[in-house]
């Protein structure tokens, strides 16, 4: 499909307001800077049990999911995975407390900067994260918003608006009805969700949302806006991918589009491979410009850990996919049609993605600029204007 100009005026503006963070303090001693690798940041993973994997991953920062879920059975038969107010606030106190057991390898991130601080000090700053606000649901104006705040209190920095199905704030991604509807828009209780958001310098994530509540996000944030983890409609049409349009408003919002590791939504390709996600990078790069361009895991740091366990076959690992995936080819979801084939791509299910993920765009002949954009840049960039 064609693809539209980007925002070229907002993007020069964004450009100047992120300046001095891609450029950082190690510009003016070229001698270390040339030793010294990019940064990496990596748009979603988890605390892991073993936190020798949090070295071994080299990352400077991630955004770190701390949800905590109940699984809810709906009325058709599908599940749900619903992040309470009680589980994700005794989850995010325990995240905490981990991140200060362990202050050699791990710093919570509360502002941008810290991400400097983190990659200074040799270790790797967290940004909690809950994929869903369906913890906030009992909170609107009328009392003042105080499990926001609460959460934002306890080191909550970024939320993802919903999870797959809507809630009373926007439209999932894999919401139908009996019309076959996938599009629903973001609510009057949405909208001032995000004015609390962007007020009290929450980034808001909308992954997993309806088209259409990402594009009604993009026009009335104060903020830039990310999709942490999710690919191109424009290559795998379905209904968890985003079309071009999405992607357009999030990189003209001076956000970023977090690319991430679930190969059945990355290529249609019988066995997927590295080049298949350095095309998807590609993609968004083009749609939404060298600015939006970031990357996400969605599994734990070292990968899917079934599929290791599998030595990545991916012929036996889509197995646990099948039951979740046929209940919604049954409701006619867009893209389930499809015969899924496999979950990963076997070279970046490693924990060392990041920097096989850095080589194969060198190889791609990817300008070492838009690496450093890649590869973290962007996400520094966006957690700097957001997160003060």
């Amino acid at each position: 499909m064609p693809i539209k100009a980007v925002n070229h005026y907002r993007r020069t503006l964004l450009k100047g307001l992120g300046a001095a963070t891609l450029l950082s303090p190690l510009a003016s001693l070229p001698s270390f800077a040339a030793a010294q690798r990019r940064i990496y940041v990596d748009g979603l993973s988890f605390l892991p049990d073993d936190l020798s994997d949090v070295t071994a991953a080299k990352l400077d920062a991630y955004l770190c999911d701390i949800s905590a879920i109940e699984t809810i059975e709906q009325a058709d038969g599908t599940q749900n995975y619903k992040r309470t107010y009680k589980a994700c606030m005794e989850s995010i106190k325990q995240a905490a407390k981990r991140v200060s057991e362990h202050p050699d390898i791990l710093l919570q991130g509360l502002s941008g900067r810290d991400i400097q601080r983190a990659r200074d000090s040799q270790r790797t700053a967290v940004f909690f994260q809950i994929q869903g606000a369906d913890c906030v649901e009992a909170d609107s104006e009328a009392n003042q918003w105080a499990r926001v705040d609460e959460f934002h209190q306890q080191g909550l920095r970024v939320l993802q608006l919903t999870h797959h199905y809507g809630n009373t704030f926007a439209g999932g991604a894999l919401d139908n009805d009996t019309n076959g509807g996938l599009n629903r828009p973001l609510t009057a209780n949405g909208r001032e969700l995000i004015a609390k958001l962007n007020h009290a310098n929450i980034l808001v994530d909308v992954s997993h949302s309806s088209a259409q509540t990402a594009l009604d996000v993009a026009k009335i944030t104060k903020s830039p806006i990310v999709q942490s983890h999710g690919a191109a409609r424009g290559i795998v049409n379905h209904a968890r991918c985003s079309p071009d349009e999405v992607i357009r408003a999030i990189g003209d919002s001076g956000g970023v589009f977090g690319v991430f590791m679930m190969s059945f939504w990355l290529t249609n390709n019988a066995v997927p491979t590295i080049d298949d996600y350095i095309r998807q990078l590609e993609y968004v790069s083009r749609v939404g410009g060298v600015d939006s361009v970031a990357i996400a895991n969605d599994f734990p740091l070292r990968g899917q850990e079934n599929l290791l366990a599998l030595n990545n076959d991916n012929a036996q690992g889509i197995k646990e996919y099948q039951e979740w995936w046929y209940s919604l080819r049954a409701k006619g979801v867009l893209g389930f049609d499809a015969e899924p084939r496999h979950v990963v791509i076997p070279e970046l299910n490693h924990i060392d993605r990041m920097s096989r993920i850095d080589d194969a765009l060198a190889k791609a002949r990817f300008k070492a600029t838009d690496r450093d954009r890649f590869m973290g840049g962007n996400w520094q960039r966006v957690l700097n204007k957001v997160l003060v």
